[in-house]
């Protein structure tokens, strides 16, 4: 049963929090028909992102088994069967589905919206896992967009429109991480000459330091230009969001020290739950925000 866990990556659950981004942003958390429906579209998200991984594990056995830390995975280790593995698969997707189904959502339109999502999310992630991932740089784009679909849904599950802000930080960021962590793909190919990854010959470490710091650059650029645009003043009633910006500058340039110096940034989801730097400058930003947003009106 452990394994069994293990293969449906709970821990990667924590991504799927930006569904309730769009509820944060509305000033809306005390809001408990929200909160329910943004509660329950992380559920069926995660859902649906367990069965991916099910699937992926099982596409990718062969290349797991040569990697040195994927070759531990459950079904690379033979822990797990394949058979097993899409049994495990098709009743995830099948739970996602459930749970968009039969819980009662504002309007129909939102349903159909939520199952075109879901549909979405995982035509487009069985098209990386078989094709798109061998492809350099678009591979790392499809991730971010998976990142951007997350607060979509967040969106379309409480009837809250998204702001081209939170679009765009949400894309950047994930941009930014998704590069970090090819970079150790390319970090391990050059040291060692083991290829974990078929595109990872289109990259190398200078290419990789590069457009890291640049989407760095650009992100660090986009969230002050948000921070002190008159739209986000006049919304928050605060005209210190500004503030913020150290917590994400801090958090950015830690992130680029356990990237290039420790090379350590392989999992996103690792870091951000035992890096405590990270988690500070994580937690001083939201706190910053309920302040601004919820105790500052």
């Amino acid at each position: 049963m452990r394994k069994i866990i293990e293969l449906l990556r709970p821990e990667q659950w924590l991504k799927n929090l930006f569904v309730f981004a769009p509820v944060f942003f509305a000033g809306r958390l005390m809001d408990a028909e929200c909160m329910a429906s943004s509660a329950m579209m992380f559920v069926g998200y995660s859902l649906a992102a367990s069965g991916i991984y099910c699937f992926n594990d099982i596409y990718d056995v062969e290349a797991d088994r040569l990697h040195p830390k994927k070759k531990l995975r459950p079904i690379a280790s033979g822990a797990v069967s394949i058979g097993m593995g899409y049994l495990m698969m098709g009743l995830c997707l099948a739970a996602s589905l459930l749970v968009v189904t039969f819980y009662p959502w504002q309007t129909e339109e939102i349903r159909m919206g939520l199952y075109a999502i879901i549909a979405f999310y995982v035509l487009m992630n069985i098209t990386y896992s078989v094709w798109l991932k061998k492809k350099a740089i678009i591979d790392v784009f499809i991730i971010a967009v998976g990142f951007v679909l997350r607060i979509v849904a967040g969106g379309v599950a409480t009837s809250i429109e998204l702001t081209h802000w939170l679009v765009l930080m949400t894309f950047l960021l994930s941009l930014f991480l998704a590069f970090a962590k090819r970079r150790d793909d390319v970090v391990m190919f050059e040291s060692t000459g083991k290829i974990v990854r078929k595109n990872v010959v289109r990259y190398n470490v200078d290419f990789m330091n590069q457009v890291i710091g640049i989407i760095a650059s650009i992100t660090m650029v986009c969230y002050i230009m948000y921070t002190v645009s008159p739209e986000v003043v006049e919304r928050f009633h605060c005209p210190y969001v500004y503030a913020t910006s150290i917590f994400v500058l801090a958090g950015i340039i830690r992130y680029l020290q356990v990237t290039m110096v420790d090379v350590r940034s392989g999992s996103p989801t690792k870091v951000l739950t035992h890096d405590r730097f990270i988690q500070a400058c994580v937690a001083g930003w939201v706190l910053a925000f309920i302040l601004i947003i919820y105790l500052g009106r």
